[in-house]
């Protein structure tokens, strides 16, 4: 997780980005994907916690469970794979969550 070194998040931080920007709850949707690549890091690290490591899913999974969140699901399921939170197959059909 190299994303995770270039970053020095504070637990007070990672509250107040999560209910900023969830203002309807933590497991409600995000109001607006943020600028900043800090409080984007933030926002796909409380994303992928709404998957559980271990198991597979399908595209269409990772896709249904993140727009329940935010309608630009690519833009986030993007952010995930590229912060190494979630990996995906060579075809890009099953994804699974790192640990």
């Amino acid at each position: 997780m190299e994303a995770a070194m270039r970053f020095e998040i504070t637990e007070k931080e990672r509250e107040t980005t999560v209910r900023n920007l969830f203002k309807s709850g933590p497991d409600g949707p995000l109001d607006v994907f943020p600028a900043k690549e800090k409080k984007k890091w933030i926002v796909a690290c409380h994303l992928a916690a709404r998957f559980e490591t271990g198991r597979e899913y399908t595209e269409s999974e990772v896709n249904e469970t993140i727009k329940e969140a935010y309608p630009d699901f690519a833009t986030i399921r993007r952010f995930m794979i590229d912060y190494r939170l979630m990996e995906r197959d060579g075809n890009g059909h099953r994804y699974r969550r790192v640990e």
